[in-house]
């Protein structure tokens, strides 16, 4: 019985530090985005001799980031926690 409780409290610990991963994860992933589309957009900028490119990578990349956390947060409401 005594196993059985100390089990179950793992499962909740562990459950809450899965839950924290995945608000961290929402947390970066609109920065991240908008960070790697700016280096990829800055690089081609520099291939290319353009000067729009990098514009263009951040705004692929935030909405890339905005894609990341509306599939997670709905993936989230789905499962009811």
């Amino acid at each position: 019985m005594v196993f059985a409780m100390a089990e179950g409290d793992k499962k909740g610990a562990l459950g809450e530090l899965v839950k924290a991963e995945s608000m961290i994860q929402l947390a970066i992933a609109l920065p991240a985005g908008c960070v790697i589309g700016w280096l990829i957009g800055e690089w081609l900028d520099r291939e290319f001799h353009q000067n729009w490119i990098g514009i263009v990578g951040i705004v692929l990349g935030a909405i890339g980031g905005f894609m990341q956390i509306f599939y997670m947060a709905s993936r989230y409401l789905k499962r009811g926690d």
